[in-house]
């Protein structure tokens, strides 16, 4: 599907470094694909109803874009946020019709998202579904990037990160709009990446298999009936399988059976982010006491009851961003001993 030009306005000039400094990393990507979806959801069984890409070379140039719907063949979700209903998508291609264009646009390129957890995990899931594998081995979240380079930013909404450069959002939640602001608020902060000769956050992308074609029961009720936090069905979470190692140090690495509290606004929603730990094997406390081994808050000062508990009994607190880095590699619970015989 060609791109919509009325939302993909050409690049802007931005506050901030626009030369590239000179000599460039040698060690840094050659090209960069900045990538949004728009989806049926957050879970592993919700499915991608619109997609963008904007290719870049390896100093952050646009170089093109591209845009396309997918009909996701089953209700598409929160219309409210996305717009796309189920008639605008009736005649949109399947996602194994778009495999072949969006691999192109992928391929030898790092994925560049703002989460790009979440973006990497709905992609990778849908090439899952249509028995391909995504031509992608590493990915860069802005978010963590924009901690990296201490950007003085309020939150880590994309909102927040476009205002810092001067980057006007013309439609939130449109992918080919997202993927623009993305990109134009990406090449400033690699070019200064650059200057600061910065290790760029890259992480390897591993295929997933843990998909579903059976969506979840949503709830029948009106679009003004829901607040962007609840839309998806609640549901229990499962008893963690692994005792509580204890609290969680400092730059180390967490361990399964740790309690770990979230507080505050997140920029993932936050029933994705407890899906992600207790896929990890973390116990996911609802209060915080002695026993939380650590506290996930993007507002660490804010006067909330879990942070205030956290400061009083010196439990470790890290952002999100920090969060969803330690979630790529927990260590295993240590096996059970076998009770001594008497």
């Amino acid at each position: 599907m060609a791109a919509d030009r009325s939302i993909a306005p050409k690049i802007g000039q931005q506050p901030g470094p626009q030369t590239p400094p000179a000599p460039w990393p040698s060690d840094y990507p050659q090209g960069y694909a900045v990538v949004d979806v728009e989806t049926t959801g957050l879970a592993r069984d919700d499915r991608i109803v619109s997609a963008a890409v904007y290719q870049l070379d390896a100093q952050g140039t646009v170089q093109d874009h591209w845009y396309t719907l997918v009909n996701p063949q089953r209700d598409p979700g929160p219309v409210w946020i996305h717009g796309l209903t189920s008639g605008v998508l009736a005649d949109a291609p399947l996602f194994p019709e778009i495999v072949p264009e969006l691999s192109k646009r992928l391929e030898d390129r790092v994925l560049v998202a703002h989460n790009a957890m979440f973006d990497w995990s709905m992609i990778a899931r849908e090439y899952a579904r249509a028995s391909a594998v995504a031509p992608v081995r590493q990915r860069l979240c802005t978010i963590a990037l924009s901690k990296e380079l201490r950007l003085p930013l309020p939150n880590d909404k994309l909102a927040s990160l476009a205002a810092h450069y001067g980057v006007v959002q013309q439609h939130a939640h449109h992918a080919l709009d997202d993927a623009r602001v993305l990109a134009e608020a990406f090449r400033p902060s690699l070019r200064r990446a650059a200057r600061e000769r910065l290790r760029l956050p890259l992480l390897s992308c591993q295929p997933l298999t843990e998909w579903s074609d059976t969506p979840s029961p949503r709830r029948h009720s009106s679009a003004t009936s829901y607040r962007p936090t609840s839309w998806r069905p609640s549901r229990k979470r499962p008893a963690c399988p692994y005792p509580n190692p204890g609290r969680y140090e400092a730059g180390g690495r967490l361990v399964q059976g740790m309690r770990v509290a979230f507080s505050g606004d997140t920029s993932v929603d936050r029933e994705l982010l407890e899906d992600r730990a207790i896929e990890a094997g973390l116990h996911v406390a609802t209060s915080l006491s002695r026993l939380t081994s650590l506290l996930v808050t993007n507002d660490p000062d804010a006067q909330t009851s879990k942070a205030a508990k956290a400061r009083a009994f010196g439990t470790v607190v890290i952002d999100e961003a920090a969060f969803m880095q330690l979630l790529q590699d927990v260590r295993p619970a240590a096996p059970a001993q076998p009770p001594a015989s008497g």
